[in-house]
């Protein structure tokens, strides 16, 4: 087993469960030319993907392929890097090095205990599995996703404010995984009120449910609307009106890494024109509205000279639906 396909099979470990905020990391141990171990971060709290590999036996003298620089620090579990010493593997595989300074050293403490180090393997895909991690670590602030299901010409509700459903289950379920992947979501006001959303994720698979953003500048919002329920936690931002740009960094200080923004052409625009949007998924449905509200309403461009501000990176079928995976151009 080459160090490229050893490293292949650890990404796609890594892409089970949802450890938001923390990263995706799949770990897979070959010695001998014959994997031993493997393992992948399943949830934030839970083993990280180095000790679920090592779990499987004897690892010693093997060679441990991981999708992100083992931790070097106590959090909520103990450091990878130890871990990985104590089994006496002999050459560790890093794809990526970890951004986050309070985890960071995990490299240079495994070369002091004498084993070897290359890092690099697979770092292009591996960067683009923890894109969400990597961004929010450099810009400090959450790596933000705009989720829109709309028709063909471009509604997202009847003009009665009717939303229910454009898309189908295929596509709902994409959203549920969305939610899981960035580990907190928000909607705007007029959603809260129009469709009472409970902004769960409701697939199998996640252990933490994400958590709910909320704005209430008013202090007026239902308590019995679903979103403060107990079904997964909900933070309240109810002193003054904050930007985009202060939200984002505020859910940073705090932990968090990932923010689906949902919702209506309001809050949409406002984040799109604060540049604070790493990605747009784009679920299209196979139905004319003719007329409706649109997903959008702002000034976003001048000219139409001006450079394509996205870029496409997939296109997926979902049941009838089409997804539509945009990453800024930065």
């Amino acid at each position: 087993m080459t160090d490229l396909e050893a490293m292949s099979r650890a990404i796609r470990l890594a892409w089970r469960g949802y450890p938001a905020p923390n990263p995706r990391v799949g770990c897979v141990l070959v010695r001998d030319g014959n994997v031993i171990g493997e393992g992948w971060h399943e949830a934030a709290g839970q083993p990280h993907a180095e000790v679920m590999a090592l779990a499987n036996g004897d690892a010693k003298g093997s060679t441990a392929y991981v999708t992100l620089a083992p931790c070097n620090h106590h959090g909520r579990t103990p450091p990878c890097s130890e871990a990985l010493i104590a089994a006496g593997v002999s050459r560790v595989v890093v794809a990526v090095e970890d951004p986050n300074p309070s985890a960071a050293g995990g490299i240079e403490r495994l070369r002091a205990a004498g084993i070897r180090v290359d890092v690099g393997i697979a770092a292009e895909q591996a960067a683009e599995q923890n894109e969400r991690f990597l961004t929010a670590m450099r810009l400090k602030r959450t790596f933000v996703t705009v989720k829109v299901a709309m028709s063909l010409d471009g509604r997202i509700a009847l003009p009665s404010g009717d939303s229910k459903w454009i898309t189908g289950p295929a596509a709902r379920r994409e959203g549920h995984r969305l939610r899981a992947e960035m580990g907190a979501v928000l909607v705007g006001r007029g959603t809260l009120l129009a469709d009472n959303p409970h902004l769960t994720a409701r697939i199998p698979g996640v252990v933490n449910a994400p958590t709910r953003v909320v704005l209430d500048p008013r202090h007026d919002l239902p308590r019995n609307l679903n979103v403060f329920n107990d079904e997964a936690p909900t933070v309240v931002f109810s002193e003054g009106r904050y930007s985009p740009q202060d939200l984002t960094a505020m859910l940073f200080s705090v932990g968090h890494t990932g923010l689906l923004v949902e919702g209506g052409a309001g809050m949409i625009g406002s984040f799109l024109q604060s540049d604070v949007v790493d990605a747009l998924e784009v679920f299209v449905a196979p139905k004319l509205l003719g007329h409706g509200r649109g997903w959008l309403d702002a000034p976003l461009l001048s000219r139409l000279e001006e450079p394509a501000q996205w870029r496409l990176r997939s296109t997926r079928r979902r049941g009838e639906d089409v997804q539509l995976s945009y990453r800024r151009r930065r």
